[in-house]
C-alpha cells in the first residue's frame, strides 16, 4: 500500500478544510436533538438535509428522507402502544460502482430537551466540552468531509456509497433497524462515525444488546380494608427485578442492567400494574440464547396461576447482535492500520461492551469499522469532549480508506465474501 500524488492532493484539500469541520459541528451541537424530542431532531435534521443536499449536487447523488417504521411499546401505565420516529436520510452515490460503502450516523443525542448541557465550551486545555460533540456530530462532520475531499480524486467512480443517518441509535435504533439491514446486505464495506477513545483506540469485537420489558399485572384493592384481596403487582416486579439482578455473574460476560420499575400511586392502594426495564449485553449468540431463556423462566416464575395471581408476559428483546473479530474483521482492521500509517497515524482496536449501528451492519454481513468519528471521551454525561485536533485527523483517515477502497489496495469485496463465507 502506498500513498500516490493524487491521495496527497485530497488530503491537502482537507487541511484547508479543518476549520469549517469544526465550525459546522458546532452550529450543530447548539440544537437539542435528544432522541424523544422531535422539534430538534426535525430541526437538526433540516441542518443535515442542506448539507447533504449540497454533496448530492457536487456528485450527482440522490438525496431522500426515508421514513422509519414505528415499534411496539410497553407505557409505564401498562398500556401497549407505539412508537414513531423522525425520517432519516439516506444518501445516493454512484450505486453501480464496482465497490459499495455504506457511511452511518446518527443525528440524535442523549442529551434531553430539558437538560442543562445545552452549548459548547473550550475547555481550560483546549478541548470542546459540549453535547454530540464526540457522539456524534463531530462524526458527521468528520464524515461528510471526506466523502466531500474523495470527490476529487480521479478513482472515485470506482466506489459508491450510501449514507444513512438516522434519528434513533442512542434508544437502540428500533426504527432504522430495517435499513441498517437492507444496506449492510447491499454493501460491501461499513464506516460508522461512532468517536473514538481519547489516544485514536478504535472498537473491535463488540457486544450484543437487547432491551427488555416485563409487564406485571395483579389487582387492586384498598390497602386497609382489602389488603388480602390485593396482588401487588409492584411487589412482583421488585421479586423479578432482583431474580433478573441474579443471573450476573452465571455465565461468563453476560450483564443484566435493571433500569426502571415503574408502578404504582396512592400509599393506600394495592398496585395492579408494574414494568421492570432492563438493558442486557451478551457476548456470542449462544450466550443469548441462553440468557433469553433464564429471563423467560424468571418471568414464568413470578406468573401465578388462579384468581388472585400475577400476569406476567415479556416484551422486547435483543436489538444488536454481538459483533466478534473474526477474520473479515481482522482483515479490515489490518488495512486500516496500514492506511493509516501512511499518513502517520497509529491504529489500535481493543473489544468494547458498547453497541452501535455496526453491530447491526455486521449481522447483515457487512464487514465495517464503526468508530471513524473524531478522539474524545465521556460521552453520554454532562462531561462529553472531543479533541478538536482530530477532526482533521480522522477526516484524513477516512480519505485514506475511501482512496485505498478506489484503488483496491483494501479490497472490499474480497472482504465482504469472507463475511458471506462464515
Amino acid at each position: 500500500m502506498r500513498l500516490h500524488p493524487q491521495d496527497q492532493s485530497v488530503l491537502d484539500a482537507l487541511s484547508g478544510a479543518a476549520p469549517r469541520i469544526v465550525a459546522r459541528t458546532l452550529d450543530w451541537c447548539a440544537v437539542n436533538s435528544g432522541s424523544r424530542n422531535a422539534e430538534g431532531l426535525a430541526r437538526q435534521r433540516q441542518l443535515l438535509e442542506d448539507e447533504l443536499a449540497a454533496h448530492a449536487g457536487l456528485a450527482a447523488g440522490r438525496l431522500e428522507r426515508a421514513p422509519l417504521s414505528a415499534t411496539p411499546d410497553v407505557r409505564d401505565d401498562g398500556s401497549l402502544g407505539e412508537t414513531r420516529y423522525e425520517d432519516a436520510l439516506l444518501l445516493t452515490v454512484r450505486p453501480e460502482a464496482p465497490v459499495q460503502a455504506v457511511l452511518t450516523g446518527h443525528y440524535d443525542t442523549v442529551y434531553p430537551k430539558e437538560s442543562p448541557f445545552q452549548t459548547v465550551r473550550t475547555r481550560e486545555d483546549g478541548a470542546l466540552w459540549g453535547p454530540g460533540v464526540a457522539d456524534m456530530k463531530g462524526g458527521i462532520s468528520v464524515m461528510l468531509a471526506a466523502l466531500e475531499a474523495f470527490e476529487a480524486h480521479p478513482e472515485k467512480d470506482r466506489v459508491g456509497y450510501r449514507v444513512l443517518l438516522s434519528p434513533d441509535e442512542e434508544i437502540g435504533s428500533p426504527g432504522s433497524a430495517p435499513l441498517l439491514q437492507m444496506l449492510g446486505r447491499e454493501g460491501h464495506i461499513g464506516l460508522t462515525y461512532e468517536p473514538a477513545l481519547a489516544d485514536g483506540t478504535l472498537a473491535g469485537a463488540r457486544k450484543g444488546s437487547g432491551n427488555f420489558h416485563i409487564l406485571v399485572r395483579g389487582r387492586s384493592a384498598h390497602a386497609g380494608r382489602d389488603f388480602e384481596r390485593g396482588r401487588n403487582a409492584v411487589a412482583g416486579a421488585a421479586e423479578i427485578a432482583m431474580a433478573l439482578h441474579g443471573l450476573n455473574g452465571e455465565r461468563e460476560g453476560v450483564t443484566v442492567n435493571v433500569a426502571k420499575i415503574s408502578g404504582g400511586g396512592p400509599l393506600n392502594v394495592v398496585p395492579d400494574v408494574a414494568v421492570v426495564r432492563f438493558n442486557v449485553r451478551v457476548p456470542s449468540a449462544p450466550a443469548a440464547e441462553w440468557v433469553r431463556c433464564q429471563i423467560e423462566k424468571i418471568a414464568i416464575a413470578e406468573s401465578l396461576t388462579g384468581p388472585h395471581g400475577l400476569e406476567v408476559s415479556l416484551h422486547g428483546g435483543f436489538t444488536r447482535p454481538p459483533k466478534p473479530m473474526d477474520e473479515a474483521q481482522s482483515a479490515l482492521f489490518d488495512g486500516v492500520r496500514t492506511a493509516a500509517a501512511l499518513i502517520g497515524q497509529e491504529i489500535r482496536w481493543r473489544d468494547s461492551g458498547g453497541v452501535c449501528e455496526g453491530n447491526n451492519l455486521y449481522a447483515a454481513g457487512l464487514p465495517n469499522v464503526d468508530t471513524l468519528g473524531v478522539r474524545g471521551g465521556d460521552i453520554h454525561s454532562e462531561a462529553e469532549y472531543a479533541l478538536p485536533e482530530s477532526f482533521l485527523e480522522r477526516a484524513q483517515l477516512s480519505a485514506m480508506i475511501l482512496m485505498k477502497l478506489a484503488s483496491g489496495e483494501i479490497d472490499a469485496r474480497r472482504l465482504k465474501a469472507m463475511r458471506r463465507a462464515v
